[in-house]
């Protein structure tokens, strides 16, 4: 039986529950799982699951289970950060990743509330002697802890970083700045100085160095940041680098 909370939030809605109950760690889920997951009844999960693969947003593996299929792929490409800001910024981050050697990726605020909103990866490039990180294109990590988040947050208004600090901080680890003051001095140096910084704040023995974007027309604000290791970590010289590589991509992109 369908109950109120299903009616009044619609088929569309159920079937994005459906969606967003995948994961880079749960790749596929049967439909038992996706309706444990979503909260919606079995018939309903398997129902919408069917519907979805139909029409190639889910595909059905040989055992049953779901994955994302190839047709949201293809729709999500269609998406100004991949048309517009990755195939553009794609040439300045292979320059950058050449003259760093490091990891290098690009991230946009995820939401305009700062009660939820996210360092949201849309491009990366690194090599085999760049530093392991967490990052994944398509991932998502706290604003405070990164370098690009940082970037990213000297960027806005000031009463959007009121909203943001009624949020409870969590600490990736031991070094991660969770208090309101010394993160705002950290803003405040970023914005004075160009770029941002991280030292160990998400990863243990990782420094990230990042620069924002001037403001471009139809996109989220965006940083590209570069990481690298603690004991090799120039950031002067990288600070450069991304600032640099920041600038060029807003001119491509027709920023002011």
């Amino acid at each position: 039986m369908t109950n109120g909370r299903e009616r009044a939030e619609g088929v569309l809605g159920r079937a994005a529950r459906i969606l967003h109950a995948f994961s880079a760690d749960d790749e596929r889920l049967t439909a038992a799982e996706l309706a444990e997951r979503t909260g919606l009844p079995r018939s309903t999960a398997h129902r919408l699951a069917t519907e979805l693969a139909t029409l190639g947003m889910l595909d059905r593996l040989p055992d049953g289970a779901y994955a994302i299929g190839a047709g949201l792929w293809e729709l999500g490409e269609l998406a100004p950060v991949s048309m517009r800001l990755r195939e553009l910024a794609l040439p300045h981050i292979l320059r950058l990743y050449e003259a760093s050697g490091e990891n290098v990726h690009i991230a946009v605020l995820s939401s305009e509330d700062p009660a939820v909103a996210e360092a949201l990866y849309v491009a990366r490039v690194t090599g085999p002697h760049s530093i392991p990180t967490l990052s994944r294109t398509g991932g998502r990590h706290p604003l405070h802890t990164t370098g690009v988040g940082k970037a990213l947050l000297a960027q806005q208004e000031d009463e959007w970083l009121d909203e943001f600090f009624r949020r409870t901080l969590e600490r990736e680890t031991v070094h991660s700045i969770t208090d309101e003051r010394r993160l705002r001095v950290e803003i405040r140096l970023a914005r004075s100085r160009g770029f941002a910084t991280t030292r160990q704040e998400m990863t243990l023995g990782n420094v990230s160095v990042a620069a924002a974007l001037p403001s471009v027309d139809g996109l989220p604000p965006t940083a590209v940041g570069v990481v690298t290791h603690l004991a090799r970590a120039d950031e002067r010289r990288l600070g450069v680098l991304v600032v640099s590589a920041a600038r060029a991509i807003a001119r491509d992109l027709g920023a002011p």
